[in-house]
C-alpha cells in the first residue's frame, strides 16, 4: 500500500498546525480511496469538472478543496458542496461565490491567490491588488463568504534560497493584511503554500495548508 506509507510518511513530519490537502488531480477513484481508508479527509483538485465527477462518486465525508484557478462560470457547480476555493484572485469571482453561496444556502470558505513567483504563469494578485481589493466596501457586503486567508505558489525551481523567500514574502503580505482588514475577525487564519517539491518550507516559513499530489500518489499520468 504505497500511498498510505507515503501519507503517514508526510504527516507523522507534519506539526499539528498543518493540514494536508491530498491532490487528487487525474488519480483513479481507487488510488483516491486507497488514501481515504487510512482515514484521510481532505483531497484537492484543480479542475472543477473533475472536481463535480469525484464528488458524486466518492464519500460524502471528504473535504473538497478547489485548488486551480476557478472560471467565473464554474463555480455554480461546486458551491453546493466546496469546503474551500484556495485560488480567488478577482473582485468578480469573489461577487460569483457570493451569488452561488446565497443560492446554496452555505456560507463558502475562499483564500485570497496571491503571485509571489516571476513565473509569468502563475495567477494571482500583487500584495497592492490584494490591498486594493480587501479594502472595497462592497466585501463588507457579501453575506455568503469567508475570507480565511492566503494562498501562494512559489516558483518551480531547485533553488532554495527563492522558494523561501518567496515563502517568507507571502508569510509578510499575509500578516500586514490580517493586521489591517481582519484584526478582529479569528476566521482570516489560514496560509495555502508548498508542493510535494517544495512543502517542508512552506511549513517552516508557516503554512497552515499543504496541497500534496505526486509524493503521495506518484508522478500523474495524463494520458
Amino acid at each position: 500500500m504505497l500511498i498510505a506509507k507515503n501519507l503517514d510518511q508526510i504527516k507523522k513530519n507534519l506539526p499539528k498546525s498543518v493540514r494536508l490537502v491530498a491532490v487528487t488531480k487525474t488519480q483513479p477513484i481507487e488510488s483516491i480511496f486507497d488514501a481515504y481508508r487510512t482515514g484521510h479527509r481532505i483531497f484537492g483538485e484543480n479542475k472543477v469538472q473533475e472536481l463535480v465527477s469525484k464528488y458524486d462518486q466518492l464519500p460524502k465525508d471528504i473535504e473538497w478543496h478547489m485548488i486551480g484557478h476557478l472560471q467565473t462560470n464554474k463555480v455554480k457547480l461546486i458551491a453546493p458542496f466546496v469546503h474551500l476555493i484556495h485560488g480567488v484572485d478577482s473582485m468578480k469571482l469573489l461577487t460569483m461565490i457570493n451569488q452561488e453561496g446565497v443560492k446554496a444556502n452555505r456560507i463558502i470558505s475562499c483564500l485570497m491567490q496571491i503571485k509571489i513567483a516571476k513565473e509569468e504563469t502563475k495567477y494571482g494578485l500583487l500584495e497592492s491588488e490584494a490591498d486594493v481589493l480587501l479594502g472595497d466596501k462592497e466585501i463588507s457586503t457579501f453575506s455568503n463568504i469567508n475570507i480565511a486567508g492566503l494562498m501562494g505558489m512559489a516558483t518551480y525551481t531547485d533553488d532554495t534560497t527563492i522558494i523561501r523567500n518567496e515563502f517568507k514574502n507571502l508569510s509578510t503580505i499575509f500578516n500586514k493584511l490580517q493586521k489591517k482588514y481582519f484584526s478582529t475577525n479569528p476566521d482570516f487564519k489560514e496560509l495555502s503554500m508548498g508542493m510535494s517539491h517544495d512543502y517542508a518550507i512552506a511549513v517552516e516559513e508557516g503554512a497552515t495548508y499543504i496541497r500534496v499530489g505526486s509524493s503521495i500518489f506518484g508522478e500523474r499520468n495524463y494520458t
